[in-house]
């Protein structure tokens, strides 16, 4: 979503910077300094957030950031009485596209304390003479909350239904053949390399011959809650097959796609299963080369490692290329 974001947030700010040029014969020039710090912060946020453990919290601070900055904007060109105060509405649109709601009532609520206080606060003298100076602005970001938030909600309804596997939530093969195209794209303009993790459930048919296919079900729930746990906001993870799960990781290099395999691996052993079983992973690891992501090449490769570490005794990753086997046998 963020990459989708991106090029309108950036036609975004160049539109607001525009009518602050043009307005600062009126406005004076003071208004600009804050957008740009706004405009800094997104972009410093964008070139790290691919490498964070948690984007979400990048995105979020690059967020806060731009309603701070527009806020001191307002602030600066006449408070309540500037043509402004609607701006801090702009960006409460893209809540809904990526948060979930209690950030999105968290968004809200401060927005709602900033347009407050540049209009109450900062200038309650205009609003005391003229309520519509606070009352309109109010409005205006309570209706952009509801209504992008009634049709993201309903967009993502729709769309998880197509692309996720109903049992686990995890992305569906559907998913697949679109982000693989996305990702090749990517790769090319970035000149990075995808990394990509195949795991298997060991032993998984005996669990359903055995125990039933309710049992094998929850126990397909508790391995991707696990494996979860160690997943970034944009790592991709989708259920491929009926026990069978891959992940994609763009920009990761082998050693860190290994790690993280190795990290799943410990998260589903140590995971309580479902009816007290034991439930282990077998995964296999492999990248492309930078500037390249061929998904068929790749991903035999990490299905060949995964039987390998499969052959090898299970509980284990696998890993295609220069890295050693990073796994431990089954006890």
């Amino acid at each position: 979503m963020d990459r989708r974001l991106k090029p309108m947030r950036t036609a975004t700010f160049v539109v607001l910077g525009a009518a602050l040029i043009t307005s600062a014969p009126w406005l004076g020039w003071w208004p600009l300094l804050p957008m740009a710090t706004a405009v800094a912060g997104f972009g410093l946020a964008g070139r790290f957030i691919d490498r964070l453990r948690h984007p979400e919290y990048a995105a979020a601070g690059a967020w806060v950031l731009a309603q701070v900055t527009i806020a001191i904007s307002i602030a600066l060109s006449g408070g309540a009485a500037s043509p402004a105060v609607g701006w801090l509405a702009i960006p409460v649109v893209t809540l809904s596209a990526r948060f979930d709601r209690r950030v999105v009532a968290a968004g809200l609520l401060l927005t709602t304390l900033l347009m407050l206080g540049v209009t109450v606060g900062a200038r309650s003298g205009d609003v005391a003479a003229n309520p519509a100076l606070a009352i309109a602005p109010l409005a205006l970001l309570a209706a952009i909350a509801l209504l992008s938030t009634a049709l993201m909600t309903s967009d993502v309804e729709h769309r998880s239904k197509s692309v996720l596997d109903p049992l686990t939530g995890m992305l569906n093969r559907a998913s697949l053949d679109a982000r693989v195209a996305e990702l090749r794209q990517q790769a090319e303009l970035t000149g990075e390399p995808v990394g990509i993790v195949v795991g298997d459930i060991d032993h998984f048919k005996p669990v359903n011959d055995e125990h039933g296919h309710t049992v094998g079900d929850a126990v397909l729930v508790d391995v991707a809650a696990a494996m979860r746990t160690q997943l970034r906001a944009f790592d991709l993870a989708y259920r491929i097959g009926g026990e069978e799960f891959l992940v994609l990781l763009p920009g990761a290099r082998l050693a860190d796609a290994a790690e993280l395999a190795e990290r799943l691996r410990g998260a589903v052993e140590a995971a309580p299963a479902a009816d007290g079983l034991r439930v282990t992973m077998s995964f296999g690891v492999t990248c492309s080369d930078a500037g390249e992501f061929d998904y068929a090449e790749v991903f035999a490769a990490a299905d060949r490692a995964l039987y390998a570490a499969k052959r090898a005794g299970r509980n284990r990753v696998h890993v295609s290329g220069d890295l050693q086997d990073l796994g431990r046998a089954a006890a």
